[in-house]
Formats: C-alpha cells, structure tokens, sequence
C-alpha cells in the first residue's frame, strides 16, 4: 500500500470533523508543517503549505500513522486488564482530582527513576486555559495536578518537545482515550518517523472520558455568559454523570451534561472509548467512593507502577471498585455516540 499522506488524513479525518483534537499528528510531523492555527481556533488541523511527501516525494505518512481516527477497534467496555482497584494517594496533593492516585503514582516514578518526563495538559489557573506541558520533577506533577475538560490546545503538542527537542527516554502520557488511541497507534507503528517516539514512551495512563467540551462555549459561553461564573474562581471540574462544578469557597454546582451538548467538540461524538482501553493504567472517579480514584490495570508494567506507589507509600489502596457503575457510564457513552 502506498505511503499516505496529510491530504489523506484531511479528506479521511478532517473534513468529515471527526478530528479528536488529540495533536498526535502536528506532533510527530517531522516538518512542522500541521497546526490549528491560534489557540482554542479551528476544530481540526491544517497544512501550512509544505509536505515531505508530497513536495519533495519523500515517504513520510507519520501523521496518517498516529491518528487515532483512521481505525475504530472495538475492546468491548472494560477492555483487558489484571485488576481494578480503589486508590487514593498519602501525599499531599492542594488540587488532587478525586483520589489524587494518578499523581502519586507519577510522582512515586520520578522519585525512583522509572520515567524522566511527564506529558499531559495542564492550565492557567486564572482562565482555565488548557496547555500541554512536559513535567520533569515531582513537585511539578503535584502543582500540575487536576483533569481537564476543555479543549483549547492540541493535547499531546508537547509529545515533540519531550521526544525530540529535549530527548527525553522514559516518558509518561497522560490522556483521554483519543490521546491514548494514538500513542497506542504510535508505539505499535512500523514507519521508522514513528519508531523514536514509540522506544521513548514507557507508560501511559488513560483518564476516563464521556466527552471533551469546546474553551469557548463552555466556560467563555455556559459557565461566564448563562451562569455567571468567572473561571478565577473555579477551583475545579468534575464529571460523574453530570458536570460539577467546585468553587474556591468548596460551594458546588451541577450541570446536566444533556444541557451541554453543543458545547462538545464534534470529534469526540465518534469516540465510544470510555476508560482508554488501549492504556497501560486506566483512572477515574467513577466506581470508587469519595477521595478515592479508580484504578483499572491492564498490564505487567501498570502493575510495576502501582505497586512501586503502594510499596513506597505514595498511594494506599483502599476500598471496593463498583464495576457496574463504570460499565453503565460507558454504555451510555457508546449508545449516544456514532461509529467512525
């Protein structure tokens, strides 16, 4: 099969916007050539006007390759894993989401040496403006902690940096299913532009998703326009079946996500990846009680990262997992969303 390129990818992907947003592409294209232009902008990339392949006829095919959208697979809900687990970590965590286990067990592996760079989204604390970041120390994980929920940035953007700017060669990934969807299609890949990012990456942990909603129509729309919050005085965002919303002063309010549905990013209503199967360790709040974070463990090397965390006393295993609960949030996921 001929090598494709980004104009497959556009007319494949992009022009029928089922883009996830992800970035794995403006990423690994080794011309700088894709991008979404300014922040929080258009929903799917563009070309600048310059591809290896088909300007200088050199094979290339790197961002074909790691999309995610390309090949819908089906794992079924819970997909194959080792153990489920309730967590939560010992540690001191000021923004912790739920349980805080995901940030024990990254800062547990920096500590012992296991990874030297952390991928994943941060934001601005004032406008909640998601960014992606390369953390490199464990007193960044913990000021980093937190999910996020809006787009307004590529998600894995910050993958080149790690890999190729910085050459870091044991990197974490944090993401959505979408993200761990290509990293899974990056790792597993064949084309030797792939191959330095696949040998880097040496953990990835998937964080439950029903859907990711646009900056501008949920906070700029929703939240500031129809509710008057300001997002200076957001502490956090949740989901669990609905949308909560925690202010500093520890007040709540809830959002039916059903109200929100023109705030989602077209891309994810093809996503039917509830627990990113394709992770090494999947987490979420769901299934576990109050302060305690969902572990799903899928493979020897989540195992080796949970049980270092427990053994060096970062994470404390705790409670009992309701399955039922994940495998309903994640059914109705699947029922509402459409195949690729």
């Amino acid at each position: 099969m001929a090598t494709r390129s980004y104009l497959d990818l556009k007319e494949e992907v992009w022009d029928r916007n089922i883009c996830a947003g992800c970035g794995a592409c403006v990423a690994v294209c080794p011309a700088d050539a894709l991008c979404f232009g300014e922040p929080g902008g258009a929903p799917v990339p563009r070309n600048i006007g310059y591809c290896k392949q088909q300007n200088d006829e050199v094979d290339c095919g790197a961002c074909y390759d790691a999309c995610p959208r390309i090949v819908q697979t089906d794992e079924g809900m819970l997909g194959h894993y080792q153990e489920i687990l309730s967590a939560r970590a010992t540690l001191e965590i000021p923004r912790k989401q739920t349980g805080g286990a995901v940030t024990a067990i990254l800062v547990s592996a920096m500590r012992q040496g296991l990874i030297d760079a952390v991928v994943t989204v941060s934001e601005d604390r004032w406008t909640m403006k998601p960014v992606s970041v390369v953390l490199t120390d464990s007193e960044e994980i913990v000021v980093h902690a937190g999910s996020r929920y809006n787009w307004w940035v590529p998600l894995v953007a910050a993958l080149k940096t790690a890999v190729i700017e910085k050459k870091y060669q044991k990197i974490a990934v944090i993401g959505v299913p979408c993200v761990v969807q290509a990293i899974h299609r990056i790792r597993k890949s064949e084309n030797d532009l792939l191959k330095p990012f696949g040998k880097r990456i040496r953990f990835v942990i998937g964080l439950f998703c029903t859907e990711t909603f646009d900056y501008n129509q949920l906070i700029e729309g929703v939240l500031r326009n129809d509710h008057h919050i300001e997002t200076w005085n957001i502490d956090h965002l949740d989901i669990r079946g609905k949308l909560e919303v925690t202010m500093r002063d520890g007040t709540t309010k809830n959002l039916r996500l059903d109200a929100l549905e023109g705030t989602i990013r077209p891309g994810c209503r093809y996503c039917k990846d509830f627990t990113g199967l394709f992770s090494d360790i999947s987490a979420g709040a769901v299934g576990s009680g109050s302060g305690h974070t969902t572990l799903i463990v899928r493979n020897d090397t989540g195992r080796v990262f949970v049980r270092e965390a427990i053994a060096r006393n970062t994470l404390l295993e705790e409670g009992e997992v309701d399955v039922s609960a994940i495998e309903k949030l994640g059914n109705l996921k699947r029922a509402k969303n459409r195949s690729v």
